[in-house]
């Protein structure tokens, strides 16, 4: 299908201080998977927002339909009522209603005023059926896992006389078979002709299932592409603005801080444990030093980390700082032992969305210095703008507010928060889920020369080639214990891939 579905010209959007948008075009054609790319802060949200009627447009036109005359939505709702549905990352469903009551939320079929449950079981029934998603429609959502209800998401927009269908990271929280069913529902509805905008930072997933890529940056159109004919290598390219050999210069770095690592000993767990999460654990840590956690989903490798740093019990074993040992029965204990830890969920458990971007970065320091012993506005001023340059956080100011950041710059802020804190072991989570591409690189970049500098790091992540590229050892789990540690010719894809699924290269 070419005819088009969507057409955006000349989209400018300002904020105070912030040209967001400018001169932007975007197409999308009917029956197309449309990938819309670019590092946080390019414009990809804006866009979205202004296509969406969030925000108004200072200036250019939407067309649909191959209409002449351009459209203007005021509000979510008016776009919605013209064919626009939108599923963003964070599902905005209701937990504590059934499926069915999801599905048809202010639209229930009604008999004599009141709402005709057994008809609206029924066409919730069908309604998931054609699209092939399976699922006792009269469940409680909250009962449904995370990729199920992004598929009732996506099921109730669809029948909303749905013509686009934007897909903010949908896959950013769903595990590889939940993946590979949300592929197949895109692929149902493309062959339906529904024109969709998938929003994703996973380049394996773009070149699986899109059809055309549109790249932004800076708020501005690099240009639009055929898949198939974009090479990899160019896409990154594109995204960044240069072309990138800092991947394998960090490798190299890399490399040469792990020839210095210290011996002496930071840090070690002896049969180390927490009942129902983490099996007996042995761990040795040295200044200078980048280990590697990884594993599946749920193999422990968060619980490990919340466990050495007193947010999870320690109910067994020993944990030993300089050979002194110690217990942290709070996050605090750990903290005034010079430990920091950035935690897998940024949005749940790492900004303050209300504060500002200085409040977010100072606000570890002032619980370490304690109530008694408050921080100075020019000291608190001074802090966040030495991070704010350090750590290159793109934001209006250090007054603006932490939640109107892109995931990329949120990320580097609650980094600069705990950096604030001097400590000697940093723990990081997934620091680079959900952010683009330039952004991983930086964060990359920045743990080597922590590391450099002596300070040790324990580094998870999903993406087991960035830590490659960073760590000098890597700790396996599986079902929350330890089962196996790899260094040297063994960091390679795949033995740390067999070695997590239990065989033997």
């Amino acid at each position: 299908m070419n005819e088009t579905v969507l057409r955006m010209t000349g989209i400018d959007k300002n904020f105070p201080g912030v040209k967001a948008l400018s001169n932007v075009a975007f197409e999308l054609k009917k029956g197309e998977i449309h990938a819309l790319m670019g590092e946080n802060g390019a414009g990809k949200s804006t866009l979205i927002k202004v296509l969406t009627g969030l925000y108004e447009k200072d200036s250019g036109n939407i067309y649909l339909n191959e209409a002449l005359t351009p459209v203007s939505f005021d509000s979510p709702k008016a776009a919605q009522t013209s064919g626009i549905q939108t599923v963003y990352q964070e599902i905005n469903l209701l937990p504590n209603l059934t499926v069915a009551e999801n599905l048809f939320l202010d639209k229930e079929p009604r008999k004599w005023g009141m709402i005709d449950w057994k008809k609206m079981n029924e066409m919730a029934f069908e309604l998931l059926k054609k699209l092939d998603i399976k699922i006792d429609v009269q469940k409680q959502l909250s009962d449904c896992s995370i990729g199920i209800q992004q598929m009732i998401a996506i099921a109730r927009a669809v029948d909303r006389d749905c013509q686009v269908l934007i897909l903010d990271e949908p896959t950013s929280s769903l595990d590889e078979d939940e993946v590979r069913k949300l592929f197949r529902l895109m692929t149902s509805l493309k062959e339906r002709g529904v024109g969709i905008v998938f929003v994703t930072h996973f380049l394996e997933q773009v070149y699986e299932i899109s059809d055309r890529i549109t790249v932004l940056r800076n708020g501005e159109l690099v240009g639009a592409y055929d898949t198939c004919s974009l090479p990899r290598a160019d896409l990154v390219a594109k995204m960044m603005g240069k072309t990138i050999d800092d991947l394998e210069k960090i490798k190299e770095k890399g490399q040469a801080v792990q020839d210095e690592i210290s011996s002496q000993t930071l840090l070690e767990a002896k049969n180390l444990y927490s009942t129902g999460s983490i099996k007996p654990f042995d761990l040795t840590l040295h200044p200078r030093e980048v280990i590697g956690i990884t594993g599946l989903l749920g193999s422990g490798r968060s619980e490990l980390v919340r466990t050495i740093f007193g947010a999870d019990s320690q109910d067994g074993g020993q944990l030993l700082i300089k050979d002194q040992a110690v217990t942290f029965k709070t996050p605090m204990n750990a903290m005034k032992h010079g430990i920091a830890y950035l935690p897998e969920d940024r949005k749940k458990d790492g900004i303050f969305e209300d504060l500002s971007v200085r409040e977010n970065i100072i606000i570890a320091l002032q619980t370490k210095r304690g109530m008694f012993k408050q921080i100075s506005r020019k000291e608190t001023e001074e802090f966040a703008d030495r991070y704010i340059e350090l750590l290159q956080i793109k934001t209006a100011s250090r007054e603006t507010p932490i939640k109107q950041l892109s995931g990329g710059n949120q990320q580097k802020a609650i980094i600069g928060r705990w950096l604030l804190t001097e400590p000697e072991l940093l723990i990081l989570d997934e620091p680079t889920r959900g952010i683009d591409v330039g952004t991983k690189t930086e964060i990359q970049k920045l743990i080597i020369d922590l590391a450099a500098k002596g300070m040790a790091i324990i580094f998870i992540s999903s993406e087991i080639e960035e830590m490659i590229r960073t760590c000098s050892r890597m700790v396996v789990m599986r079902d929350g214990a330890k089962v196996g540690e790899l260094s040297g010719g063994q960091l390679d894809q795949e033995t740390i891939i067999w070695t997590i699924a239990g065989g033997e290269k």
